[in-house]
């Protein structure tokens, strides 16, 4: 690069205006000639191409950003020693915005800017330029890279990531105490100048709040703010730009600080007294009020703890903390009775749980109050002197002995009578009954303790004057034993001796054959114990008493015969040694029965010799079934058959159609005296007896009712007159339409005949269209007789 070449560019890079003043380098390489430095490359022909490498060069060019004149911004200019300022060179100019943001004079070199530039969107541009022959195109000068720097003005605000920011600080804090930080950002470049240094004040929020101006942390400016007193504040923060002087720019943001509690204040009770009432048949556990205690703070600070430290009543009430409400629940903690005490006193405490130890100077954290508690009176039922009753009777006392007696009072002041009753749903047999006055029970039947050895009654006591006050208890009645039954037999014994036997068989000679034992409803309390033997001496058998409360049945002989005896029956008496002693009478059926070489019973009945060999008894059973299956089958077949020959003439109601019943019957005439009995129309004398229906089978049958003989001047008028009253009164006249023929005739009628059989020796011809006007019903009727000429035709 010549000095010419130097001088040019330099007066071109003075003329362009910088703020910030960097320092333009420019840079020369050592030693350059543009005969020396050259790079060398070969083509395909064999030519040896020569680049010489560029003439200028520089860093950069600087631009002020957000330009506000009417015409393109200069940027600075480009110049080539080859340029002999005839046009014949050519500047082209690519890269960032090439074209567009930046455009350039191809004759002159000189670049500008189209456009307003913002340096928050882009803060340098990298292009290159080069000089080519206008007429050739071939480059007179390398391709150069270059930077346009767009300079940094304040034009952003400081601002902060929040509109609004929420923030807590403990009330009673020290001062100095930080709440928090806040952060402002500016957009401007933090390299040039003071465009980007933030500096923080506080607008609003004084004198609770203070803001460091470098680090934008809130801090408590005063000592001791009370939650209770204030507990929001609103502070606004400023961001201000250019280290906070004149004619920065700034932003601001808000902050909500919330003073959180601490327990800094005790409970208080509102009253120094408090009155309760309460009556006195309140069951145990019953509340009878609450107290609560004040507590400026809130949440686990406000929490109280309430129990009761002194008082008459210390006995009688409890305190419950309710955690909810803070309430102290008072309950009852014994049974009240106004006759004995009418007010109780008790001092109540009220305390916190969460005592912060920095406030124990503001203490103490408790309160105290005197609790009253008035004993309200109320008719109050009856109270027995035991809360159950036990009595203990034999059973074999008589009807109307008092067993025991049961004792109740009125605990109110005027002491009412009391009457008892026995709850009859606890004594359904009435066994028992109660003397109303005194409480006096006594059995009103026969006691048995094998059928029941207790009874659990209840007893009812109510006020006289007040029947509606009641109280029940619980009797509980056991019947004891008395030596009153006999003991029997434990089981059925099935009991049999071999005949014949041979040795090694049953009944041998003074042979076990069966070994019984006794039971007994009784329960003595020395236990059972039972004794054995034969009512009469016995030939043929004799007992053995093993005196374990059982007994052996031996054989006295042998050679037992099914055909001369095959039964033997054997009295045993049973003793028991209970006082009085009870006996009974058992009788022990002995069969003798074939057995085989083993002594095993075979048979035992004489008859089981008569049976077919082949034949046994469970054939005979299976034969009987068969038969009565058969014999069920046939009777109901001959029900279905008969139930089916059972129609109805008329299916239903809706069925209206012409029916034609044939019965194939011919009456009789007058002779016919089953269906009507004409002889009492002459003869009103004459009793009648009814007859039943031939032409149905009638669903119920009813006695015959006689009627009363008739005088023998009563006229036949007088007679049917009574007969139609009969029937008309008769609950049992059947269901069914029936036609009785009385043979009497009346007089004469001035209608002369209603009869219809007539109509058809009429000349006139009768209209029936009318018929069609009644409704769908008597359509039939109409086609039926509405015809005209055609069916007389017909």
């Amino acid at each position: 690069m010549t000095v010419s070449q130097f001088l040019r560019l330099f007066v071109l890079w003075a003329c362009v205006p910088h703020f910030c003043c960097p320092e333009l380098t420019f840079r020369r390489t050592p030693g350059l000639q543009q005969t020396t430095a050259e790079s060398h490359a070969q083509r395909s022909d064999g030519k040896i191409l020569h680049r010489q490498k560029r003439g200028w060069m520089w860093n950069q060019f600087f631009l002020l950003e957000e330009y506000t004149g009417s015409d393109y911004q200069y940027v600075g200019k480009l110049h080539s020693d080859q340029d002999k300022g005839d046009g014949s060179l050519k500047y082209i100019l690519s890269g960032d915005g090439a074209g567009t943001l930046f455009i350039i004079d191809e004759k002159t070199g000189d670049i500008h800017a189209t456009r307003r530039i913002d340096r928050e969107e882009k803060a340098f541009y990298t292009l290159r330029a080069q000089a080519i022959n206008r007429r050739t195109l071939r480059p007179v000068e390398p391709e150069s890279e270059f930077v346009i720097k767009i300079h940094d003005i304040n034009d952003n605000e400081p601002t902060f990531p929040e509109e609004i920011y929420t923030a807590s600080v403990p009330e009673m804090s020290v001062v100095g105490t930080s709440v928090v930080q806040v952060t402002a950002t500016d957009a401007d470049d933090p390299s040039y100048g003071n465009s980007a240094r933030v500096i923080y004040s506080i607008l609003q929020g004084q004198p609770y709040f203070s803001v460091e101006p470098e680090t934008g942390i809130i801090r408590t400016a005063l000592p001791n703010m009370n939650r209770e007193n204030k507990e929001q504040y609103q502070v606004v923060i400023q961001a201000k730009d250019m280290g906070g002087q004149m004619g920065g720019l700034s932003g601001t943001t808000t902050v909500n600080i919330t003073l959180t509690d601490v327990n800094d204040n005790p409970p208080r009770f509102p009253q120094n007294t408090i009155h309760l009432r309460v009556l006195e048949s309140s069951p145990v556990g019953t509340a009878v009020g609450s107290v609560k205690a004040t507590d400026a703070d809130t949440g686990k600070n406000a929490e109280v703890d309430y129990r009761i430290i002194d008082g008459d009543g210390t006995d009688m009430f409890d305190i419950i903390t309710e955690k909810d409400t803070q309430e102290g629940i008072i309950t009852v903690k014994k049974p009240l009775d106004y006759e004995n005490r009418r007010l109780y006193t008790l001092k109540v405490e009220a305390e916190n749980t969460h005592v912060d130890p920095r406030f124990y100077y503001l203490g103490p954290f408790k309160d105290t109050t005197i609790v009253k508690i008035s004993i309200e009176d109320v008719d109050e039922p009856p109270v027995f002197s035991r809360s159950s009753y036990l009595f203990e009777v034999h059973e074999d006392i008589e009807v109307g002995t008092i067993i025991g007696t049961v004792m109740a009072r009125d605990p109110d002041s005027t002491s009412s009578p009391i009457r008892f009753t026995l709850d009859r749903h606890t004594d359904l047999d009435r066994i028992f009954n109660i003397h109303s006055g005194n409480g006096s029970l006594y059995t009103s039947k026969p006691l048995d303790r094998e059928l029941s050895q207790w009874h659990n009654l209840t007893v009812i006591a109510a006020e006289i004057n007040n029947p509606k006050e009641t109280t029940r208890v619980s009797v509980f009645v056991r019947i004891l034993d008395v030596n009153d039954n006999a003991p029997q037999f434990a089981v059925f014994y099935d009991t049999f001796v071999c005949e014949n036997a041979r040795p090694g068989q049953k009944p041998l000679r003074n042979c076990l054959i069966q070994t019984i034992s006794a039971v007994d409803k009784d329960d003595p309390l020395g236990g059972q114990k039972f004794f054995f033997s034969l009512a009469a001496v016995n030939p043929n058998f004799t007992v053995q008493d093993n005196e374990d409360n059982t007994a052996r049945i031996l054989t006295r002989k042998n050679g037992f015969n099914r055909h001369e005896i095959s039964t033997y029956l054997l009295p045993v008496v049973i003793s028991d040694n209970d006082y009085p002693i009870q006996s009974s009478t058992g009788t022990l059926t002995i069969r003798v029965c074939a057995c085989d070489s083993q002594g095993n019973m075979q048979s035992c009945s004489a008859e089981a010799l008569l049976l077919p060999a082949g034949l046994s008894t469970g054939a005979l059973i299976a034969i009987l079934l068969c038969i009565i299956i058969l014999l069920v089958i046939v009777v109901l077949f001959a029900a279905l058959k008969r139930q089916r020959k059972k129609e109805p003439l008329i299916l239903s109601k809706e069925d209206i159609r012409d029916n034609i019943v044939s019965y194939n019957d011919e009456g009789g005439g007058e002779e016919d005296t089953q269906a009507f009995d004409i002889g009492t129309l002459r003869n009103p004398a004459a009793i009648e007896e009814k007859k039943l229906r031939r032409d149905i089978i009638p669903e119920t049958l009813f006695i015959p009712r006689r009627t009363p003989t008739a005088p023998d001047n009563t006229d036949v008028r007088d007679f049917i007159n009574e007969r139609l009253k009969e029937h008309d009164l008769d609950p049992t006249a059947p269901p069914y339409d029936s036609l009785a023929t009385y043979a009497y005739e009346g007089n004469d009628s001035v209608a002369e005949s209603l009869s219809s059989l007539e109509s058809g020796t009429t000349e006139g011809d009768q209209n029936y269209d009318y018929l069609r006007e009644w409704g769908p019903r008597f359509n039939k009727l109409a086609e039926m007789y509405g015809g005209g000429e055609s069916d007389k035709d017909a």
